[in-house]
């Protein structure tokens, strides 16, 4: 049994690391379709019992929990004149399972978003003229002042906007929430002449509803997100042969030797927080619900003629990266996740465990002790509740591709989480209970989907945290950037003077190089 759940600990939420199977991870362009649809991608999924001051002073059955949608991969915050915006056209969803029986339709959160241009300068205009910066931002609007709010005197620079509209569809029923409320769309961080004080700008950005206590917010944030991509995905070319890091180089404040890809960059976030026993099947709060274990994953929809058609869905990360195959992929994000037993195969055979042995002439050891060309570990941790039993060899019912959150379990300090969360540390808060923005879980999946050796060798691809978010840190972020407060996510890097940290360049936050795999 100690095994059992030792097991269950470690695998839930192995990442891919297979060459050539994907551009882009955690699940950035993971399948052909999508890569052609930025603003419907799936990037990146949270699920956490929110950690700010507030959550972290109250008690159990007064705590929140915050689930995030990112979208709009590989930013590069200097892209104007036309900046990253969520689609008018496409659906956005956070879907939840309460009950355990699979099926996340028990709570539902949609957001819509509609786009407008506004007249430069606002509904008065311009009595001079301004530099432009195309059709979403303009510098020294009524001049000098720069854009400083969302709506009303100092927006006018807002010449292209967005607001949104949030829908609850609990058991069935829908309800607008916010109603009451013009929910407005952060703006992308342009830089400091047009917009002097973006956290400042940001913070009018988030939304409280007064009869439920939830707040959302939708805008731009930094990419939270770190992992040497292309070693990654240059056939698990890691920079070093095994041992990867050494026990001073496993560190949640030291980048060793790898390359962040997403240094510097930005992300488009949806985030919705929600008192605890809003969520619950019963209503009640952790401690006292039948289901304190809920089950999560977000998609995207377009139409297709007057239908809404899934494009795309994660849950647990890197699963479409790592389970499924490249001619599989598209039709995976298209599915629902209580659907799984149907692609059971990709499961008990993932390519991964070949790649590694491949690669490393390491052989892949269990840690349950199963066959490594028929695990049916994985099942039972990526598409069983706990205490769901397999059918034998088979995934059987319910079976269901779900992100999994133990409400009851106390968030861990900021300045206290550790990258390796629940899988290979202390830190019970952490992926793969949920999955919080700076849990590593490209370290995690590497060590997991290896077994015992790779643990012991601490495999991982020299990528620790977030080097360089923006915040001041103590206050907005910690030292290893991890942000403070909701939505959880830091400043985005501004256009002007983001900078991506690269191997071995010079200043702050910049990682040595290791010696390269020949």
């Amino acid at each position: 049994m100690k095994n059992h759940l030792l097991c269950r600990a470690l695998l839930c939420g192995a990442a891919t690391l297979i060459a050539g199977s994907v551009a882009v991870a955690a699940s950035h362009r993971e399948a052909p379709l999508i890569a052609m649809d930025p603003a419907a991608d799936n990037t990146d999924v949270y699920a956490f019992v929110s950690y700010d001051k507030y959550n972290l002073d109250r008690q159990p059955d007064d705590r929140r929990v915050t689930f995030i949608l990112n979208v709009n991969p590989g930013q590069d915050p200097g892209d104007a004149p036309n900046y990253y915006n969520f689609a008018d056209d496409v659906l956005y969803r956070i879907n939840i399972d309460n009950d355990e029986n699979g099926k996340a339709d028990d709570d539902v959160y949609e957001f819509r978003f509609k786009t407008e241009n506004r007249p430069i300068g606002g509904p008065g205009g311009l009595t001079s003229p301004v530099p432009y910066l195309g059709n979403t931002h303009i510098t020294n609007a009524l001049p000098l002042q720069g854009i400083i709010a969302l709506d009303g005197p100092g927006s006018e620079g807002l010449t292209r906007r967005q607001t949104y509209s949030v829908t609850e569809i609990r058991d069935g029923k829908r309800r607008e929430l916010f109603h009451d409320q013009l929910l407005i769309a952060v703006p992308s961080n342009a830089g400091p002449a047009t917009m002097p004080d973006y956290p400042a700008l940001a913070n009018q950005g988030i939304y409280t509803d007064a009869q439920s206590g939830m707040r959302v917010f939708a805008g731009q944030r930094a990419e939270t997100f770190y992992i040497d991509l292309g070693a990654v995905f240059d056939t698990l070319n890691l920079r070093r042969y095994l041992p990867l890091l050494t026990a001073a180089e496993d560190s949640d404040f030291v980048n060793p030797f790898g390359v962040n890809r997403f240094s510097g960059s930005n992300i488009s976030t949806i985030a919705i927080e929600v008192p605890i026993s809003k969520i619950t099947s019963d209503g009640r709060p952790a401690a006292k619900t039948k289901h304190p274990v809920i089950g999560m994953y977000a998609s995207t929809y377009r139409r297709k003629t007057m239908e809404w058609m899934q494009v795309s869905r994660m849950a647990n990360p890197l699963v479409n990266e790592l389970i499924i195959t490249t001619p599989t992929k598209d039709k995976w994000n298209a599915g629902a996740p209580e659907n799984e037993a149907n692609l059971q195969a990709f499961y008990k055979d993932p390519v991964i465990a070949t790649e590694l042995n491949l690669v490393y002439g390491v052989p892949v050891v269990t840690l349950d002790g199963s066959p490594t060309h028929a695990r049916t570990d994985l099942m039972g941790i990526l598409l069983k509740y706990p205490g769901q039993a397999l059918d034998g060899a088979n995934c059987g019912q319910p079976c269901a591709e779900l992100l999994r959150l133990d409400l009851r379990v106390a968030p861990t300090a900021p300045e206290n989480q550790s990258r390796l969360g629940a899988a290979l540390s202390a830190d019970k808060a952490g992926y793969p209970n949920g999955r919080r923005p700076n849990d590593d879980v490209t370290d995690i999946t590497i060590r997991v989907a290896g077994g015992v050796n790779y643990i012991n060798a601490r495999a991982g691809d020299g990528v620790n945290f977030l080097a360089g978010a923006p915040g001041q840190v103590g206050v907005d972020i910690t030292k290893n950037g991890i942000a403070r407060n909701f939505p959880f996510l830091p400043t985005p890097y501004d256009g002007k003077n983001r900078r991506h940290v690269d191997c071995d360049e010079s200043g702050p936050g910049a990682n040595p190089c290791g010696p390269l795999v020949p």
